[in-house]
């Protein structure tokens, strides 16, 4: 299979930036002999730092976003009172995108059945790109439903609860939504799940509506929900814990992609949030706790640097709050 469109220019600059390296060695060999000390030291210095930023753009084109790593985060938490539970988070898949398809999908999920989690999340951004469906080709279109049915394949006791993400309201809400329905997928907009867990007890899963694409209301999404019950809210962007009310043990969300370029010393400096400071990995703020995934796929510029795929494994457990150290 040919390589997605966007990337044949990382392709062609990859090809083309080898050749220059070689042929500026070869130029530097022959003249070797007839060169002062300081200008093959100038010499030297301009290649190794071009062939630097050659391997580290390779890296961040064709190799990096292509990786997948599975972090172990622990939760306690003292609005947890039931039996330890094992989640498995998931976010911005964004098939159709340069580095994701329904191959790769199909591999995520087999790792994900391997970790045997009790509950599956998926939290957004299932479409790459941009463009609404009526102007996406057909087999684009079939590319970005053939991704989602691969989630039908998810095993785990609880089930799989999603939510859905802004690129996925662009392309369509619905097509998404029954998309996630048909794959077994309870697909929650401000609105509720129970589950029975073993032994009998009850937990409560609460999806709200994206942030950048409707308006997430935690009172619609436990409108009903039995008082008194475990509960965890799951959340495209990160960018309402702010308003959430005390009583879920944690909120999951990704949508920021932990800014898919971190830079050494600097950080990262495009992270499509209001708040900078729900920028990834474990949050804490006012007793509350959340957790941002950097996701799986890419938007806009198929590139991840010091930000590599990732899916979560979470043990939510119940006890005295302690300080979590900050992940990433």
């Amino acid at each position: 299979m040919l390589p997605h469109w966007h990337l044949w220019p990382a392709i062609a600059g990859a090809i083309l930036g080898l050749a220059l390296v070689i042929w500026l060695c070869l130029r530097l060999v022959r003249r070797w002999d007839g060169m002062s000390v300081r200008a093959r030291w100038v010499a030297g210095v301009a290649i190794a730092l071009f062939e630097t930023a050659y391997w580290l753009n390779v890296y961040a084109w064709l190799i990096e976003p292509n990786l997948l790593v599975v972090r172990q985060v622990e939760i306690v938490s003292e609005d947890w009172r039931g039996a330890p539970l094992t989640v498995v988070a998931v976010s911005d898949t964004h098939v159709s995108g340069p580095h994701v398809g329904t191959a790769r999908i199909e591999r995520i999920v087999s790792r994900i059945n391997r970790l045997a989690p009790d509950l599956v999340v998926l939290l957004g951004d299932y479409v790459g790109s941009h463009a609404p469906e009526a102007e996406r080709p057909i087999r684009e279109q079939n590319e970005i439903l053939d991704g989602i049915a691969a989630f039908a394949a998810l095993d785990a006791p609880l089930g799989v609860v999603a939510v859905i993400g802004n690129h996925d309201v662009w392309y369509n809400r619905q097509t998404i939504a029954r998309a996630l329905e048909d794959a077994g997928v309870a697909a929650l907009w401000n609105r509720h799940v129970v589950l029975e867990r073993r032994g009998g007890s009850q937990m409560i899963i609460a999806g709200l509506a994206d942030d950048m694409t409707g308006d997430p209301d935690f009172a619609a999404a436990f409108d009903g929900a039995p008082r008194g019950l475990d509960s965890i809210v799951i959340s495209h962007s990160p960018d309402p814990f702010a308003e959430m009310p005390p009583g879920p043990a944690l909120m999951l969300a990704g949508h920021g992609h932990c800014g898919q370029v971190t830079i050494p010393f600097i950080g990262r400096p495009i992270l499509p949030l209001r708040n900078r400071n729900y920028d990834c990995g474990v949050i804490e703020e006012d007793g509350k706790r959340m957790y941002v995934t950097a996701g799986i796929g890419t938007s806009i510029v198929p590139v991840r640097f010091l930000n590599p795929p990732e899916i979560v494994f979470i043990t939510i457990r119940g006890g005295a709050p302690v300080e979590t150290p900050r992940v990433r």
